[in-house]
């Protein structure tokens, strides 16, 4: 028996955080996308859910990291279905890469560790578990995810991982702020650090590096809001599905906040 699904509106929020609207509108990028068009494995085979419920699978799955023992059940569906849904829609939940920004837009960039069980990946990092380092950038004025990197084992700093991840590509040409750990790539705004020989700051650069922390903070508070979809606190699929992963939950908090 089905427990959830699309047709009950009051049950979408809690499992997606989206409104009822929004979510619609999902399933219409969705299928935009050629969602109708993929079958369930041999050609001509019918899903045996909807697509509005395929959808509200996936999301569910990211919100609330059950297993798929768990999540099938839900959707009256079997565990081997459930894993071939999230498999196929995953990644048409993407977030779409920006064709076009200002040229003054600046972006704020920060890395954070992902716990992924695939030790392919994953090396242990300074939380003591096996992590990737995920990098992401946000517009600075509208708090967008914009851009993200590919996942990148957890052991190496942010600044190695700026470049080898590819977002730095993707913000070619954009003003960029971040954390003083991105030393080493002179296109990054970072604050001053004090001098080598003890001596304090001077007050204006005191200053301005009081402001940069302050447009900084909103990196963190994205990066806070994006783990509220709980499959980015403990990554237990394959390595090689986590940039689909993650492009899907930057979409929906990116749906989330701009309403």
């Amino acid at each position: 028996m089905q427990v959830i699904s699309a047709a009950r509106p009051e049950l979408i929020f809690p499992f997606t955080a989206l409104q009822p609207t929004q979510f619609r509108r999902l399933v219409r990028l969705v299928v935009e996308r050629g969602g109708d068009a993929i079958a369930d494995g041999c050609p001509g085979r019918q899903w045996a859910l909807n697509l509005a419920d395929r959808v509200l699978l996936v999301a569910a799955y990211w919100r609330t990291n059950l297993t798929m023992r768990q999540i099938g059940p839900l959707f009256g569906v079997s565990r081997s279905a459930a894993h071939r849904v999230i498999d196929t829609l995953a990644p048409l939940l993407a977030l779409a890469p920006v064709r076009r920004r200002p040229v003054d837009q600046i972006a704020i960039v920060d890395g954070t560790l992902i716990p992924t069980r695939d030790h392919r990946l994953a090396v242990p990092s300074k939380n003591y578990r096996y992590s990737t380092n995920l990098q992401v950038a946000i517009d600075a004025s509208t708090r967008l995810v914009i851009a993200l990197g590919d996942p990148q084992p957890g052991n190496r700093n942010d600044t190695i991982v700026y470049r080898t991840s590819g977002i730095d590509q993707k913000l070619n040409g954009r003003p960029v702020m971040a954390d003083g750990g991105y030393r080493g790539n002179p296109e990054v705004i970072i604050p001053y650090r004090k001098p080598s020989d003890g001596t304090e700051l001077p007050d204006w650069r005191a200053d301005l590096n009081r402001q940069h922390r302050t447009v900084r903070a909103q990196v963190e508070h994205a990066l806070a809001r994006m783990k509220c979809w709980k499959i980015l606190r403990d990554y237990r699929r394959a390595a090689r599905t986590l940039t689909d992963t993650a492009s899907g939950v930057a979409h929906l908090h990116n749906i989330a906040l701009a309403g």
